[in-house]
């Protein structure tokens, strides 16, 4: 498969990277500086482009299978916590533009559910300097929501970060999955297989889904 990514140089979107090319997949990298990017392989083609430029999004993205966007804002409470929406915005515009349909998101945790109606976002113990980001992202996925692209949005476990790939872990939908101790982790590794699983053999098309041990 033929795919244009987003995001290739940050924690997650460098596992999606690998595994999309471990796959046997072409990837197009879609990064604003090129040069940043420090890996090579046969089926990988760096380019230049901006997540937030419609024009650019339809010019990187046009002619391929699909679009990963693995882009979103630092938990550090920056100015830069609207990003999601924005992104979310232009990648709809531009996919729109260049006849691409299907688009998967790295999403957030933030909107999962703990309790009916009760969002992990909303609850005492959310750390502050994540809450602008996570609404953000919560914001974007309800913008996802109402465009007629062939969408798929991942919320990862409420704790991701690099580890080992095992390549196991329960699936859910718009509820936080833990484990019988209460914790819901999930290595960057094994959300890169959940997305690019998803990417083969859709499970979840306008739906969104979440992942932990």
């Amino acid at each position: 498969m033929n795919i244009a990514l987003f995001g290739a140089n940050g924690t997650i979107g460098q596992r999606i990277l690998q595994e999309a090319l471990s796959r046997g997949h072409t990837v197009t990298a879609i990064v604003r500086t090129p040069s940043k990017l420090q890996i090579s392989n046969p089926g990988l083609t760096i380019v230049a482009g901006d997540v937030l430029d419609p024009i650019s999004v339809t010019q990187t993205v046009a002619g391929h299978d699909a679009v990963i966007s693995a882009v979103g804002p630092a938990h550090d409470g920056s100015s830069q916590a609207d990003f999601p929406v924005k992104a979310a915005h232009s990648l709809i515009e531009g996919l729109s533009r260049a006849d691409v349909q299907r688009l998967l998101i790295v999403g957030g945790a933030g909107s999962l559910e703990v309790a009916p109606g009760l969002r992990l976002v909303d609850t005492p113990n959310f750390p502050a300097a994540w809450y602008d980001g996570a609404i953000a992202h919560a914001n974007a996925l309800d913008i996802y929501k109402t465009t007629h692209l062939n969408w798929t949005y991942l919320s990862p476990a409420a704790f991701i970060e690099p580890g080992e790939r095992r390549g196991t872990y329960r699936i859910g939908t718009d509820q936080l999955v833990t484990d019988a101790d209460g914790k819901s982790y999930i290595t960057a590794e094994d959300y890169a297989v959940a997305l690019i699983d998803e990417l083969e053999n859709p499970n979840f098309s306008r739906r969104r889904f979440t992942l932990a041990y």
